[in-house]
């Protein structure tokens, strides 16, 4: 699958393990390069849906179109897939909106 980005900063960050790192920390930065490379091994979003890992599911509100995938309890890999059966991607960013906030760590 092709994995594209919100934006560069996204894709900096998300393409440079000593920026995540700095950025989200060691533990969470390889669960985010997992997730990523999992994602990039799969042939469309429908068949990482399927496959299951990080319990990928959909977002509402103001991210009704996206999926979150758990990254740890509280944060989520955000992914904008075209359709589900799109071969390509938009990453988002990192992001914890439970409750009522959206905060964002990437970007």
């Amino acid at each position: 699958m092709e994995i594209k980005f919100e934006n560069q900063k996204v894709q900096k960050i998300m393409t440079d393990m000593k920026l995540l790192t700095a950025k989200i920390g060691l533990g969470m930065a390889k669960t985010v390069k997992q997730r990523y490379n999992q994602i990039e091994a799969c042939k469309n979003f429908k068949e990482y849906m399927n496959i299951g890992l990080g319990v990928p599911h959909p977002l509402g509100h103001d991210l009704n179109e996206c999926y979150g995938i758990r990254i740890t309890g509280n944060y989520r890999l955000v992914v904008k897939p075209e359709t589900l059966g799109s071969e390509e991607i938009i990453v988002k960013g990192v992001l914890d909106y439970h409750g009522d906030k959206n905060e964002w760590i990437i970007p």
